[in-house]
């Protein structure tokens, strides 16, 4: 995909900002769920992500219809997302639910990245940028730090977890951040071979939520037994799910999903931020260490590289005149598929 380095710069930083949104959205899951402490983690991700899931489709309707050739197509890739779509959300809240909120967004998130770096460098034959590489270990560490500090102030005693129960919530949180980079790598491939960002999400979330139908008919009875129960479940379709991955599939149009999903660290930062503000939690000093860390992860992957800079000004300059020699053939972009990272970081 070839377009002029200045406007690919702006359109990566875009699709950054619309990640971050999305994230920052995400992050305020957990915090909503603890309102309808009686429903269990299978109906809260059912409803999450399966009515979400059907208004995307119905929302993107007109556009899968015009588009369904091309989705035909694609349907493997179509497919393999909507697998991934489903069992994401079960696996997610699951892992919370086990394994702790701390270390089952920490191990969800933050595996995400290095499982959509490994999908990319298998499947697309993408290698991995050095500004990706740092980031991702400012992000990776930062979460880690935030999991170590609000584990250091779980219950002990009969409220404590037992060993068997957190190996098997850190293993479901594996399997999220494996079925997350599976459903992000899907709906950017189906973006980048011309379905457009609404086809490409409504079709794989549509069909997601589908999947998902059973599992919410067989759990979600306890969403329609009192009022905040209800409320929950609406505010996570309806905002961080439908909204926030509207958000998310603008910005896979313009970053690669390794980039997108180490952009969404900022998940578990928020998480832990509500759950001192409104939940009431403690975060010690070694948590806000992890959310620093974290910030600064954001900082180098949002950041527009010197070299990257030094490249358009240069284009700029020896641009042709408009309607002069050359006017009409486009520089060639230095950045691929709005990655943010400049060509000399590779």
């Amino acid at each position: 995909m070839n377009r002029p380095e200045g406007r690919g710069t702006a359109s990566a930083g875009m699709g950054s900002l619309c990640v971050l949104a999305a994230s920052l959205l995400w992050g305020t899951t957990g915090t909503a769920a603890t309102f309808a402490p009686a429903v269990g983690p299978l109906a809260i991700g059912a409803v999450a992500m399966g009515l979400g899931g059907l208004l995307q489709a119905l929302i993107a309707a007109p556009r899968i219809r015009r588009e369904a050739p091309r989705l035909r197509a694609r349907r493997g890739v179509v497919l393999l997302g909507a697998l991934a779509v489903a069992a994401y959300p079960l696996a997610f809240y699951s892992s919370m639910h086990l394994a702790g909120v701390a270390a089952g967004t920490v191990v969800s998130i933050g595996s995400a990245p290095l499982a959509s770096a490994l999908i990319e460098r298998v499947a697309d034959g993408r290698r991995l940028t050095r500004r990706w590489i740092t980031g991702a270990v400012l992000g990776l560490s930062g979460t880690v730090l935030l999991c170590v500090a609000e584990s250091a102030g779980a219950p002990s005693g009969p409220e404590a977890r037992s060993v068997g129960t957190t190996v098997l919530g850190v293993g479901l949180g594996l399997v999220a951040g494996l079925t997350y980079a599976l459903y992000s790598w899907a709906a950017h491939r189906l973006i980048h071979r011309g379905v457009s960002s609404a086809a490409a999400m409504g079709s794989v979330f549509g069909i997601g939520g589908l999947l998902l139908l059973p599992v919410l008919l067989a759990t979600g009875a306890p969403l329609l037994e009192s009022g905040p129960n209800a409320a929950v479940g609406a505010y996570m379709a309806l905002v961080p799910m439908f909204l926030g991955y509207v958000l998310f599939g603008w910005g896979l149009a313009q970053v690669p999903p390794s980039t997108a999903t180490t952009l969404s660290l900022l998940e578990p930062a928020v998480a832990a931020m509500l759950a001192v503000l409104v939940v009431g939690e403690h975060l010690p000093l070694l948590g806000w260490a992890g959310v620093t860390l974290v910030v600064g992860c954001l900082a180098v992957l949002t950041t527009p590289s010197r070299s990257m800079t030094e490249r358009r000004t240069v284009a700029e300059r020896h641009a042709p005149a408009p309607g002069g020699e050359g006017a009409h053939r486009p520089h060639r972009a230095t950045v691929e598929d709005g990655d943010l990272a400049a060509a000399g970081d590779r």
